[in-house]
C-alpha cells in the first residue's frame, strides 16, 4: 500500500553523546524525514495481509557471503504489550493476542552467512525506513537489521543491531567487502521488540536505535537502491511495522508511460517489463505505479527474449504483449498494452494495429536500456 503524505521536519542538530532511554514501540510514528518536500510519499508493509507460513510477495532473498539461503516466512507472534497503552487492564482475546510478522527462521551457522530479503515493489534514493524487530536466538550470531541502496548481494549498505555484539553498527559492502564500519556500543535485548531507523539524503546518511541517535555519515558509493531486511549466521530475527517515507523516483520508463498516457488516455493499461538481476520479468513503470515490482509471466519474458507478440481478450477488453526494441531493432523490453474491445466489430489485426500505433509512439524515445532505467 502506497499513500501519499507530507512528512514533518526532524531537528538537524546531532547530539554528540549518547545516552540510554526508554522509548515505546510506537515511536516509529514520530521518527521522519529530514529536508523532504511536501510530495513526499510513504510505504507502510503490513506483513497481516501475507499468508502465513509463505515468503512475502513481491520480495526477493539474496545471500551474501556463504551457506544455506534464508528461510523468510510469515508467522504470527505475541503482540507486545503496549498495544494496549489506553486501557492496560484490559485482556486481548485470543484472536487478537497475536499478528503476523516477518521471520528469518533458517539456523546456518556458517559465520560468513548474511540472508537479506529485499523487497522489490521500489528503487529508493532519498528516504526514511523504520522497522521494529525483535532478535529470538542465536548461537553463533544474534542480528536483525535494515540493508539500503541495495545494488545486488555484493553492493549496498546496512545499519544492524547485534544482541551478541552489545552494538549498533552501519556497514558498507563494495564487490562483497565489508568495510566503513561505524556505531555505538549498545545493550540489545533479545525477545524484545526494538526499532531501527535509517535516513539517506544525498550522500549523508543517519541512523537511530530505539528512537536514539547512534551516528551520522557521508558516503558516495551508492546514489540510490532497493531496501530489505538483514540477518547473520544462525540468528533468528522477526521484523514488523516497517514504514518507509521517500521521495519518489521517477524512471525514464515512467516517465515514458506517463507521456503516452496523456495522448492515449483511452488505454486501460500500460506496463513495461525489464528482466532484473535474477533475469525475472518485472514490471518497472505502469500506469498502476502500485504494480511496479511486480513478476511478469513467460508471454513478457518470451515478447523479450524472441520478439513473440501475444494477444488475449476478457470481458470487455484486450491485451497485447509488444516488443520494444533497441538501435539495432533487438527486442529490449516488453510492452503490455490493455484496450477497451470492440468485440462485434473488432478482428485481431485491427487490434494490433492499434497496439502497433501506441509502441511506435514510443520507440524513437527507446534505443537502449539507459533510455527506460537510470
Amino acid at each position: 500500500m502506497i499513500r501519499m503524505s507530507p512528512p514533518p521536519s526532524i531537528p538537524c542538530r546531532l547530539s554528540r553523546h549518547l545516552q540510554t532511554c526508554r522509548v515505546h514501540k510506537f515511536s516509529l510514528l514520530f521518527l521522519v524525514l529530514l529536508g523532504f518536500s511536501a510530495a513526499g510519499a510513504e510505504i507502510t508493509i503490513d506483513f497481516n495481509r501475507f499468508a502465513l507460513g509463505q515468503t512475502p510477495t513481491n520480495f526477493t532473498s539474496a545471500l551474501t557471503g556463504s551457506g544455506l539461503p534464508g528461510d523468510w516466512k510469515i508467522i504470527a507472534d505475541a503482540v507486545p504489550a503496549d498495544f494496549y497503552p489506553v486501557m492496560p487492564q484490559m485482556t486481548p482475546t485470543p484472536s487478537a493476542a497475536t499478528r503476523q510478522v516477518l521471520a528469518q527462521l533458517s539456523k546456518d551457522p556458517t559465520d560468513e552467512h548474511f540472508p537479506m530479503l529485499i523487497y522489490d515493489g521500489a528503487t529508493f534514493k532519498n528516504f526514511k525506513a523504520t522497522t521494529e524487530f525483535k532478535i529470538v536466538s542465536g548461537a553463533a550470531e544474534q542480528m536483525a537489521g535494515i540493508v539500503f541502496r541495495y545494488q545486488n548481494a555484493s553492493n549496498f549498505y546496512v545499519v544492524r543491531a547485534s544482541a551478541l555484539g552489545h552494538n549498533v553498527r552501519f556497514y558498507k559492502v563494495v564487490d562483497g567487502l565489508f568495510g566503513n564500519i561505524l556505531g555505538p556500543e549498545l545493550k540489545i535485548s533479545t525477545n524484545v521488540w526494538h526499532t531501527l531507523s535509517v535516513q539517506c539524503l544525498g550522500d549523508q546518511i543517519i541512523f537511530w536505535y530505539d528512537g536514539q541517535l547512534c551516528s551520522s555519515l557521508t558516503d558516495t558509493s551508492f546514489s540510490e537502491g532497493k531496501i530489505g531486511f538483514y540477518t547473520k549466521s544462525d540468528a533468528v530475527s522477526y521484523f514488523a511495522n516497517t514504514r518507509i517515507e521517500y521521495t519518489p523516483i521517477v524512471s525514464p520508463a515512467q516517465v515514458l508511460v506517463n507521456s503516452v498516457m496523456k495522448k492515449f488516455p483511452r488505454i486501460l493499461g500500460l506496463r513495461i517489463y525489464l528482466p532484473d538481476d535474477q533475469g525475472q520479468m518485472r514490471i518497472i513503470a505502469s500506469t498502476d505505479q502500485a504494480e511496479i515490482g511486480r513478476l511478469g509471466t513467460d508471454a513478457e519474458r518470451k515478447t523479450y527474449e524472441n520478439g513473440a507478440i501475444f494477444y488475449g481478450h476478457g470481458r470487455g477488453t484486450v491485451a497485447v504483449d509488444y516488443p520494444l526494441n533497441d538501435r539495432n531493432g533487438d527486442p529490449l523490453a516488453t510492452v503490455r498494452v490493455e484496450l477497451k474491445s470492440y468485440k462485434l466489430a473488432e478482428t485481431q489485426d485491427m487490434v494490433l494495429d492499434r497496439v502497433r500505433i501506441i509502441v511506435n509512439q514510443m520507440q524513437p524515445r527507446v534505443l537502449s536500456r539507459e533510455d527506460l532505467v537510470q
